[in-house]
């Protein structure tokens, strides 16, 4: 408790102030006694020899009381008492006054030390030099708090704007792909290089749906950053979501030549989250399965329970998570080396929106190895209500 409280700045700061004046007050006194001290002295020599040895013999308890003492003090006391007692008090004072600048000045610089290492790296930062951190010295408690939470503010600011360049440039090269063959193969139309017949005109739409769905992806996440996604939660089934998933994408499961299967390992799993978000969340997770993992040939939604959370998993058969894809997961933009040699319709952003969406929800999502060696996404949400029941099914 006694720790905890010197831990607190106003505290430690009353506590410096309290011992500076008591130190203060410290050397006044003494300065005065030795002034008094001193000036008692050069009375006593100037003295005549035998008052100063009848003088001697009084003790101090005579001095006080003695009525021959105020006869010898008031014939030869020449000064004036109360004058001396004002010199030993502006001596005092003279003397105090650099001990207490200096000491107040030296207890400010080691309070304000990380206020104004803050102040510093503020002020670059404000300049645009994110590399820049406060230094806590060798405090602790609040002020070594307050600077921990800085830089941890700086390490964010950091990184959000990492992240938007890296954004910036990725959508730079994301639209310039589409736009660019859409440009040459317009030209060559218009040239009459390339006949404008059906299939020319399907190349073409499928470039423009391209970017329409680069677009959604890009507002789908700046929507959710601004704090402006709109969710409608309400009670919903996983087991029926998963299935209905399951039967939208049925026709394009089998063009990659794909088996797919719903494995619900309990009935009546219901959790409180958006449906159409979920249903995009699936979307995604298939879509993607489909694109990087459908040589495997066989893709699973499972539906279970776990530690009171509802388990919503896709997992896949393909060849895994490469290691230079597992830091970055969920990072906008980012594909693994092995995905950059061939051609893809995906815009590098349906994993982002993935994991945005369920933490939105207040759920989790994560990814390891699925039972065939492929891919296994985890999704985590909190159930709605009571438990589900105790059925399990093959």
């Amino acid at each position: 408790m006694i720790h905890r409280a010197l831990d607190r700045i106003w505290v430690r700061f009353g506590l410096c102030i309290a011992v500076t004046v008591l130190v203060t007050i410290a050397i006044l006194g003494a300065s005065v006694m030795a002034f008094a001290e001193l000036q008692y002295r050069d009375f006593h020599r100037a003295l005549p020899p035998s008052v100063r040895m009848e003088l001697d013999q009084l003790t101090d308890q005579d001095l006080d009381d003695s009525p021959r003492a105020v006869e010898i003090y008031g014939q030869y006391w020449t000064g004036d008492l109360l004058f001396g007692e004002k010199w030993s008090l502006v001596i005092g004072l003279v003397v105090c006054l650099p001990f207490g600048l200096a000491a107040g000045f030296w207890v400010s610089r080691i309070v304000t030390q990380p206020m104004a290492s803050v102040a510093e790296a503020a002020r670059l930062i404000a300049q645009g030099d994110l590399s820049v951190r406060a230094e806590a010295g060798r405090h602790s408690g609040e002020m070594a708090g307050m600077v921990r939470d800085f830089n941890h503010m700086t390490d964010s600011l950091e990184a959000l704007e990492r992240e938007r360049r890296a954004t910036a440039a990725s959508i730079s090269h994301e639209l310039r792909t589409p736009l660019t063959v859409l440009r040459a193969r317009l030209h060559a139309v218009c040239d009459g290089v390339i006949p404008p017949d059906e299939q020319e005109f399907r190349r073409l739409l499928d470039q423009v749906e391209h970017l329409g769905r680069l677009v959604d992806d890009l507002h789908t996440l700046s929507v959710g950053d601004a704090g402006r996604l709109s969710l409608h939660p309400a009670d919903l089934d996983l087991g029926q979501l998963a299935a209905e998933a399951l039967a939208q994408h049925a026709s394009h499961i089998a063009e990659h030549g794909v088996e797919s299967a719903l494995a619900l390992h309990r009935e009546g799993v219901r959790v409180h989250a958006d449906r159409d978000r979920m249903r995009q969340v699936l979307a995604n997770l298939v879509e993607n399965a489909l694109r990087h993992a459908h040589a495997g040939g066989w893709l699973e939604i499972g539906v279970d329970t776990d530690a009171g959370d509802a388990v919503l998993t896709v997992s896949d058969a393909g060849t895994g998570l490469p290691r230079d894809v597992q830091d970055h997961l969920f990072q906008r933009f980012h594909r693994s080396d092995a995905s950059r040699t061939r051609p893809s319709r995906g815009s590098g952003l349906g994993l982002s929106i993935v994991h945005m969406l369920v933490t939105r929800q207040g759920g989790t999502i994560a990814a390891d190895r699925s039972a065939r060696g492929g891919t296994r996404f985890s999704i985590r949400l909190p159930l709605a209500g009571g438990a589900p029941a105790d059925a399990d099914t093959a």
